[in-house]
């Protein structure tokens, strides 16, 4: 089972998925980053997040591009080792900030502005 919370600060939106990203939830989390495509700054934190399969990769992807396209800007955080080694394994970091936590997602984004 996957719950996502949404949060929302002056500075980014925080898309928190909790439970594991895989193809049984992937629609779920598909969806919730669509809504949030339109936003100018969106987290996408990981922290509860115990498992991702390749079809939660391929969400967080989806979901990237198409905030990209909006003209939107997207950061993840993760300070699971598992997780954060499947991000720097496939080249995910690569294209998207990866930091540890909210707080620094948010200042990468908004470093990246500047």
């Amino acid at each position: 089972m996957l719950e996502i919370t949404v949060d929302t600060t002056d500075e980014a939106t925080i898309c928190r998925p909790e439970g594991e990203l895989d193809a049984y939830t992937v629609s779920q989390f598909r969806e919730a980053l669509a809504e949030l495509s339109e936003n100018k700054y969106l987290v996408v934190d990981l922290s509860a997040v115990p498992f991702m399969d390749s079809a939660g990769l391929g969400a967080l992807i989806g979901g990237i591009r198409r905030t990209r396209d909006a003209g939107g800007s997207v950061a993840v955080a993760c300070d699971r080792p598992a997780l954060t080694r499947l991000l720097q394994t496939t080249g995910f970091d690569s294209i998207v900030p990866v930091t540890e936590s909210v707080t620094e997602a948010v200042t990468a984004l908004l470093d990246a502005d500047d």
